[in-house]
């Protein structure tokens, strides 16, 4: 298999119970469209509580499904969509989404801001952060990926992989947390694999959606974003039907 092939992403999905929670950025055949899809699963009745809800702004948050039943917010409610820029969309597993846009605000890099972080404290997993950074300025549009990881089982230090792109038509990357279910749960290692990004929103969505466990999945946002304009056609998926009083 050359490392120039792209694989199906909903092929991807079916072989892995687990994958944790996934980003997904890419570009239409057309050369048209920046693409970007994250999703979230859950193992645990507290990270299974959760749904996406999108703002006015641009942004897309995780909120809690029932909230009477929250029992530790602090990694699973948070920012994991907004525009740091007009021009620049943050896509995250974290809280890191808020550091990042701090610092892009403030001057600084994408870089720099993850050399600030580090994994989720949620030992013995010690979870990855998982980031992206999608530049939408026409010819100059690009995108960067990082996952930030321990390096060790006992959470001894911090690895940091930023792996830079540029958007080739038709074709995507996908970096997920996890590299499949187990206990504690296997990291992510290697480079975001190649997908083959589908011009239809629709189509796409579906082969995410169905291609999680049912069992595990939790949400999903997949957004088909035109260079030239920014608007954005999206698309949102939850196990569970967001509340009434939540919209």
């Amino acid at each position: 298999m050359s490392v120039y092939d792209r694989a199906s992403l909903g092929a991807l999905l079916e072989g892995n119970t687990y994958p944790g929670r996934g980003i997904v950025a890419g570009m239409t055949s057309d050369g048209k469209k920046a693409v970007i899809a994250y999703f979230i699963m859950g193992r645990s009745e507290n990270s299974r509580n959760r749904v996406f809800e999108e703002r006015s702004d641009g942004s897309m948050i995780t909120a809690p499904y029932d909230e009477s039943k929250v029992q530790d917010p602090s990694l699973i409610i948070y920012s994991a969509i907004k525009w740091a820029r007009e021009d620049l969309l943050i896509v995250t597993n974290g809280d890191q989404t808020d550091t990042i846009c701090e610092y892009v605000q403030n001057g600084k890099s994408f870089e720099e801001a993850l050399e600030s972080r580090a994994f989720e404290p949620d030992a013995p997993n010690f979870t990855p952060r998982i980031s992206l950074a999608y530049s939408i300025q026409g010819k100059a549009t690009s995108y960067k990926m990082s996952i930030l990881k321990s390096a060790d089982e006992a959470g001894s230090g911090c690895n940091r992989y930023t792996f830079n792109y540029a958007p080739m038509a038709g074709t995507g990357h996908f970096i997920h947390t996890y590299n499949h279910d187990g206990n504690p749960i296997p990291t992510f290692t290697g480079e975001p694999e190649r997908i083959v990004i589908s011009d239809d929103i629709d189509q796409f969505t579906k082969e995410i959606w169905e291609g999680l466990n049912a069992d595990n999945k939790i949400s999903l946002a997949v957004r088909y974003i035109d260079i030239e304009t920014r608007e954005a056609d999206c698309r949102l998926m939850n196990k569970f039907c967001v509340k009434e009083e939540s919209k």
